[in-house]
């Protein structure tokens, strides 16, 4: 956007928005011929055959899920586990953040999805309504009830637990009785992406499909420019002289991530993503959204399947 890449034979028009308002364009407008999309979204509307768009492997936006977990302290929820028949809420149950924390939550302690009574709303005041476009399959899902909004009805008790992609007021605010599940959450995070050799995936960049179908090589030429962007981005994270970020320590804190991670920490391409694809995609029809099992391969643009992956072709160094 800043016009320090391009796209190979193309002018971008750059279109930015909150990203509920582009998912929701996207899925249910097609607004645009390259999007970022949410990946639980788009991986549900691909098992339905629905999905004005097909996948490139670039991923800007990853996230750890362990965070995203809230609680009351005065319900006798010491673990995980204590989660089972409590009320908790998430704003979307299709959101891939909810995805994520819950698929750690059954892969980790043994807690499934359907072992929790789902309660869906605005997350905090003034925020807009949630589009719920799936009814999972055997998991008990019903709007909110007894309060105006996610946040508040954690902070006066009528919720036991929240799965937030951030922070709510009610955390943020110290109210009473409110805290994380996970308190020591980076360490915990850390630690699953040791075992796991996972840093979850929460979107990825769509293009629709006709556009696809009818020029492949235009899909490796934008994820040629967001490779570079990528690298541009990642690189001046070690600046230390003139620093490229507003955090302090921010060469520190790219060394920590490279420790846990591994050097090429931040990467698009199927191969080396593929134990975080897979998962997002198990994650998905064992929670009762997808209405299939989707293999990865199917997700994404064929002439990119092999996209970015050093085996492949000689001249690629990613």
């Amino acid at each position: 956007m800043a016009g320090l890449v391009g796209i190979d034979g193309v002018a971008a028009d750059f279109v930015t928005a909150p990203l509920e308002e582009i998912f929701a364009r996207a899925f249910d407008a097609q607004a645009y011929d390259v999007t970022e999309l949410s990946f639980s979204n788009y991986l549900y509307l691909t098992s339905t055959g629905d999905c004005p768009y097909v996948g490139l492997p670039v991923f800007p936006s990853r996230s750890f899920r362990h965070s995203a977990i809230y609680i009351r302290t005065d319900r006798g929820i010491r673990g995980p586990r204590d989660l089972a028949g409590r009320l908790v809420g998430v704003r979307e149950y299709s959101m891939t953040a909810a995805l994520v924390a819950r698929g750690v939550l059954e892969d980790d302690f043994g807690l499934r999805a359907s072992d929790i009574r789902w309660r869906y709303g605005p997350a905090y005041a003034g925020d807009g309504a949630p589009i719920v476009r799936v009814r999972p399959r055997g998991v008990e899902l019903e709007p909110l009830a007894g309060a105006s909004n996610l946040s508040d009805a954690l902070r006066d008790g009528v919720l036991d637990a929240l799965v937030a992609y951030k922070p709510p007021p009610a955390f943020l605010d110290g109210a009473a009785g409110v805290d994380r599940l996970f308190v020591d959450y980076a360490g915990v995070e850390a630690d699953y992406a040791r075992r796991t050799g996972i840093f979850p995936i929460m979107h990825l960049l769509g293009i629709r499909r006709e556009i696809a179908e009818r020029d492949p090589g235009l899909c490796l030429r934008v994820c040629e420019a967001f490779e570079a962007s990528r690298r541009y981005a990642v690189e001046r994270t070690d600046e230390s002289q003139a620093p490229f970020t507003s955090l302090p320590w921010a060469p520190d804190e790219a060394a920590r991530s490279r420790r846990v991670l591994g050097e090429n920490f931040w990467s698009y391409g199927i191969r080396a993503n593929r134990p975080a694809l897979e998962a997002l995609c198990r994650y998905s029809h064992v929670q009762g959204i997808s209405a299939r099992p989707v293999t990865v391969d199917e997700l994404f643009v064929p002439a990119t399947l092999t996209w970015g992956d050093p085996s492949a072709s000689p001249a690629a160094d990613r």
